[in-house]
């Protein structure tokens, strides 16, 4: 069997740090994207009066956050060899969403994440200046804050190479995502 490269890094961080806009501007320049799943089960449970949702029923949320980041990864993997993906968000933010609200983590998601798939983590630090809440988006600045603590920590946990991306114009940071890669 032949082992193929994965080029696959992660764009993550706290809320409103202006990830997905950096995943957009990547998707223009050509590079292969994948959007977050947390904003997609929102919206559905929502539109369909669900209560999988971070406000309401959390461990269910975080379950089909885990299901739908598998399924993305699993997919991207499957068609995507030697080609450099940029993640927005990883699985490893859906374990850190259950330990910021104590659900328990299953074996089998313990063993995925310990087996590294991401080259690098992009961490995008609090940006108070850009930070705003929408439907999807109810946490409040110190929730944001505490997000990105947690992230940090918990990609560094799993030793991640975890590199801090600075308060830049969108131009700049991607010149700095591309000066890492």
């Amino acid at each position: 069997m032949v082992e193929f490269s994965r080029s696959y890094y992660v764009l993550t961080g706290g809320p409103g740090t202006g990830k997905t806009t950096l995943l957009n501007e990547l998707g223009q320049q050509g590079y292969i994207t994948v959007p977050e799943v947390a904003r997609g089960i929102i919206k559905h449970q929502v539109l369909n009066k669900g209560t999988a949702l971070p406000w309401a029923n959390k461990k269910e949320y975080a379950n089909l956050m885990w299901e739908a980041s598998l399924l993305s990864y699993q997919n991207i993997y499957n068609t995507y060899v030697g080609d450099i993906v940029f993640f927005d968000r990883g699985i490893l933010d859906t374990i850190c969403y259950m330990q910021m609200e104590n659900i328990p983590i299953k074996p089998e998601q313990e063993y995925f994440i310990k087996h590294s798939y991401y080259k690098k983590v992009f961490l995008l630090p609090p940006w108070e200046e850009i930070y705003k809440t929408d439907s999807e988006r109810k946490q409040t600045w110190e929730e944001a804050l505490y997000t990105y603590e947690s992230m940090k920590r918990v990609y560094l946990a799993y030793n991640y190479d975890v590199i801090e991306v600075p308060k830049l114009s969108v131009e700049k940071r991607i010149n700095f995502i591309r000066e890492k890669l």
